[in-house]
């Protein structure tokens, strides 16, 4: 009974936090990280440990599966090298590099500080979150979330090798040996598993159960990875990859929107107490360290120390990766005009050959150059300059993850109340700190945004739809699903309307149109088809992900609407 009353008040403590940071414009992980160390101290209130487990395999998971959810593949894919360099080599870099600080001020053995190092090295899935609130612009979100939810697999994996180390040797193509296996098993076990989550839910017709299956999905892909030695937390990630790609196409409108109203829910609670518990743990450690008669200046020094290090650690990788990634960017124009001859001859090919297979292969390569030449606008139109740079590095906060990973140190380790003490001294004052001034180094660097919506991509995903719509309306072939046939006049109506929206270019009136209101068939089969150019717009890359999410949402919307007026009319 006690411990529901203390996960009741914390749920409502979460809650008034919520509240509280909406009004006060400070984030609400910083006022949770706050309110847990102070109410440490009071008294009345006993040390309090969390088992690294919970956090580890059993918040993590469905945290990180829901941010890949959310996350365009698209966007992930055309970052994936800068990603993937600073989710591997930059922990690695970071991790040895405070390990021998580690070793020298604290007299450790360095296998032990290299552990700690690990410990600290990888950013906070949840914490970027922070970044994301802040309207940044969107390519930097997308490397930070990238990053920080592929780099515990890194992390986790050196502080095996190095506790490893510890009793015997360890050689780098042995510890190289364990991230690609954890990694690779993890990456299938977590596709198998998203594209079984999609097929079961496209067969289920209720949305609340849809849901249900979205939240066990995590744990189905991170437990079996786990217990075959690779990361779970990649494998929930990689499932939430897949399925945040294919829900538009294999899933219904009301099962999107259940599952985004109820895992907002999921993380609200989750995050939350995920960060008042970090706070909550304070004086337990201040106690475990001044039991064992260590310094708690010491700890404070170090992990203050750490934080710096880390901090200019990051920075002199970032400079360097901006660089490679600036020098291999394409000039757009002479790229642009490679690409078009190419796809000349490609097109003139196609003209001469009439075999099917080489149509198909004609057909690929095409889809390719499109392709490329979206990515090379995008990269473009949103560069890594000098500013995203510094809020790159400004941004990569350590959290939660930090202060679990800590506490899966051996007992036997040499000071480790002082190494999970150091840990959280660097996971709070990261969080405080770059969290906390964060709005402020995103204004100074004038780099606060409308969240990545353009207006004139705006108007091109509007064409698209109404362009899809006059397809429909103009089909010689249109049927009801029962094969009869529309009414004409209503048809001729519809198309009409449609016809001037597109010689007008008065693309707001597309929703006013007489094919909104002659059925919820006719209206159904539209949507159905407007979603389907803004999918194959997704998939040759042309428009931003921002844009074409605002505008599936929105179809969303009205597909709910138009199934809920049928029910009432029905009902009626």
């Amino acid at each position: 009974m006690t411990e529901a009353l203390l996960v009741a008040a914390a749920v409502v403590v979460i809650v008034a936090v919520q509240g509280w940071a909406r009004r006060t414009g400070v984030a609400a992980p910083l006022l949770l990280v706050a309110i847990g160390v102070a109410v440490s101290f009071l008294p009345f209130v006993p040390g309090i440990t969390v088992e690294p487990e919970w956090i580890l395999a059993g918040v993590l998971p469905p945290l990180l599966y829901s941010s890949a959810v959310s996350m365009p593949a698209m966007d992930f894919r055309r970052d994936f090298g800068s990603i993937s360099s600073l989710s591997v080599l930059l922990v690695v870099v970071t991790a040895v590099g405070l390990g021998f600080v580690f070793h020298w001020l604290l007299g450790v053995d360095l296998a032990f500080g290299i552990a700690l190092g690990a410990v600290v090295s990888p950013t906070d899935a949840v914490a970027t979150g922070i970044v994301k609130r802040l309207h940044a612009p969107r390519r930097v979100v997308t490397v930070l979330e990238g990053e920080s939810l592929l780099n515990d697999a890194s992390a986790l994996v050196l502080l095996r090798s190095a506790i490893a180390a510890t009793g015997g040797a360890v050689s780098l193509w042995g510890v190289a040996g364990d991230f690609l296996y954890a990694v690779v098993v993890a990456v299938a076990i977590g596709v198998v598993v998203g594209l079984l989550n999609l097929r079961v839910r496209a067969a289920t017709r209720d949305a609340a159960a849809s849901t249900a299956i979205s939240f066990i999905a995590p744990f189905v892909a991170s437990v079996p990875a786990e217990h075959l030695g690779a990361s779970g937390l990649v494998a929930a990630v990689a499932a939430g990859l897949v399925t945040g790609q294919g829900s538009a196409r294999y899933l219904r409108a009301a099962d999107r929107i259940a599952e985004r109203s109820n895992w907002a829910t999921v993380e609200l609670v989750l995050e939350g107490g995920i960060f008042l518990v970090m706070g909550l743990e304070l004086f337990g450690l201040v106690e475990e360290v001044t039991a064992e008669d260590a310094s708690l200046w010491l700890a404070l020094g170090t992990g203050a120390l750490a934080v710096v290090l880390a901090l200019v650690i990051r920075s002199l990788y970032v400079v360097p990766l901006l660089w490679l990634v600036r020098k291999q960017a394409m000039d757009p124009v002479e790229s642009r005009e490679r690409l078009a001859r190419v796809q000349e001859r490609i097109d003139a090919s196609s003209m001469d050959r009439e075999d099917p297979r080489v149509q198909r292969r004609l057909a690929s390569w095409s889809q390719r150059m499109t392709h490329r030449l979206a990515d090379i606008d995008y990269l473009a139109r949103s560069p890594l300059g000098r500013r995203e740079g510094a809020l790159l590095v400004w941004a990569g906060m350590r959290g939660a993850v930090t202060l679990a990973a800590a506490q899966t140190l051996p007992d036997d380790t040499p000071q480790r109340s002082l190494l999970v003490l150091i840990a959280f001294v660097v996971a709070a004052g990261s969080l405080l700190v770059q969290g906390g001034t964060l709005g402020v180094v995103v204004r100074a660097l004038g780099l606060r945004g409308n969240g990545g919506v353009d207006g004139s991509e705006q108007r091109t995903v509007m064409e698209a739809m109404t362009r899809a719509a006059v397809d429909v309306l103009e089909d010689p072939g249109l049927r009801r699903a029962d094969g009869s046939p529309f009414d004409a006049a209503s048809v001729e109506r519809a198309r009409a309307m449609m016809r001037k929206v597109m010689e007008t270019k008065q693309l707001d009136a597309v929703d006013d149109t007489a094919a909104a209101r002659e059925g919820t068939e006719l209206r159904l089969r539209i949507i159905e088809a407007q979603r389907a150019a803004l999918l194959d717009a997704r998939t040759a890359g042309t428009v931003s992900s921002a844009t074409l999410g605002a505008a599936l949402d929105q179809l969303d919307a009205d597909q709910i609407s138009t199934e809920l007026r049928a029910g009432d009319a029905d009902g009626g």
